[in-house]
């Protein structure tokens, strides 16, 4: 359906992991989807605080925002705002050409390699966290809470499914005012498109309903956090499940080993891109279930990268249910690049036949974990991490890439001095 009697609002994903861009009315939709809208190149060093970062581009230059319709959503009139009609696009040169600049570019490119390489996709899934201000007390994991927050919870999971996002569970969490809503798997982009939609969809919902939300990765440095886990999985190109091996080590196939190994080899770097504000490295500490530290282990939600659990219940099969969940992210990242990175990541692994890292088992103890590499202690030891990995700084363009770091550190500047408290209000009012 095209619902041409609302206006269009054709969207980006920045590098702070806003979602910007240019509306044109009814009338000019339809004209809009193929020739897109202007943009400039200044636009990818906006940050999520303060005034816009140094750049290479300056003043000059300029793009357009074209749209793919298959990622169109359509918000209707609801709540006292008016219909209007998202569609989230790449940012491309004047001619129409790729722009190497853009985060979604840099996904497709990442997944395209991976397949004309291997043969393989990528299945994925972003699960959300985010929470509710001003609700009644309620337990953790209730059935008061999922109440509690009625009709916002119905009517999302309504909103999700009307837009062709596939909802998968809607539940109360465990931390104060805390929810999860999680999407089903799926091939390509298509995974990263629906978590920026998903959070955009979210909060408009959330204004209609006079609530507050926030996803940011922590509201008060000594609560629960929000992550975003990215789910992982391979299949070839008749759709089969590529991950699983039953005779393998935990069921992880020889390819998924490597593909793996290369996550975990890159995993300081890779966290510059995938946990990218200050606040994240508050969240990412050892008992907090969020990564305490790098390492691949089966079911134990304190590993970087875990091995997924599976079940027969009901005839259940463990090959397609079978996956890899990176739990280094936030939403204060922008979702092709986290999507772009991991793959790139595993693709390196693949490659280079990587060894297989160390699989714990699900009863290790920390004692055991004592001597595994450690995530960065904080924003400033990941950029410099991202700058020193040679592979990973070499996948993005380079005025990608410094404009990428610019952003970061002045988000760094923009809270230094403040306590940390502070600094996870700053950041939650913006998420």
């Amino acid at each position: 359906m095209q619902h041409d009697d609302a206006p269009l609002f054709v969207a980006t994903c920045d590098l702070a992991g806003q979602v910007r861009g240019r509306s044109v009315p009814a009338s000019a939709a339809q004209s809009t989807m193929g020739r897109g809208v202007g943009w400039v190149p200044a636009n990818l060093a906006l940050p999520a605080l303060g005034p816009i970062a140094d750049n290479p581009f300056g003043s000059t230059g300029d793009l357009r925002l074209m749209p793919d319709a298959s990622t169109s959503v359509h918000l209707p009139a609801r709540g006292g705002l008016p219909a209007v009609r998202m569609v989230l696009a790449d940012q491309r040169s004047t001619d129409g050409s790729p722009w190497p600049g853009c985060p979604r570019t840099f996904a497709l490119s990442a997944l395209a390699d991976l397949e004309r390489e291997t043969g393989l996709r990528v299945v994925s899934s972003f699960e959300h966290e985010f929470m509710v201000d001003g609700l009644p007390d309620s337990a953790a994991f209730s059935f008061a809470r999922h109440r509690g927050i009625e009709p916002f919870g119905s009517t999302l999971v309504e909103v999700l499914e009307d837009a062709g996002l596939a909802p998968e569970t809607w539940l109360p969490e465990y931390g104060d005012g805390q929810f999860e809503i999680t999407l089903e798997p799926v091939a390509g982009i298509a995974s990263a498109d629906r978590a920026i939609m998903l959070r955009e969809l979210v909060r408009d919902l959330a204004r209609q309903h006079g609530h507050d939300v926030t996803f940011a990765p922590l509201v008060d440095p000594d609560g629960s956090g929000n992550g975003v886990h990215v789910h992982l999985s391979l299949v070839d190109a008749e759709g089969e499940p590529a991950l699983h091996d039953p005779d393998a080590p935990a069921g992880l196939s020889r390819v998924g080993q490597q593909f793996a190994a290369g996550i975990v080899a890159h995993a300081r770097a890779l966290l510059a891109i995938t946990a990218p504000s200050p606040v994240s490295y508050l969240r990412l500490t050892p008992h907090r279930w969020s990564a305490g530290g790098v390492f691949l282990a089966e079911r134990n939600r304190e590993a970087l990268l875990r091995i997924c659990p599976t079940s027969t219940a009901g005839g259940g099969d463990p090959r397609r249910q079978y996956n890899l969940e990176f739990r280094a992210a936030d939403a204060t990242a922008n979702p092709w690049l986290v999507l772009g990175v991991l793959v790139r990541a595993g693709l390196a692994g693949i490659r280079q036949d990587a060894p297989s890292p160390h699989i714990w088992p699900e009863s290790v103890t920390e004692e055991e974990l004592v001597d595994v590499p450690t995530l960065p202690a904080g924003l400033t030891e990941a950029l410099d991490a991202l700058e020193t990995d040679e592979v990973v700084s070499g996948w993005f363009a380079p005025d990608l890439l410094e404009t990428l770091l610019s952003v970061r550190r002045a988000e760094i500047a923009a809270v230094a001095g403040l306590t940390p408290a502070e600094q996870c209000r700053k950041f939650a009012d913006v998420y």
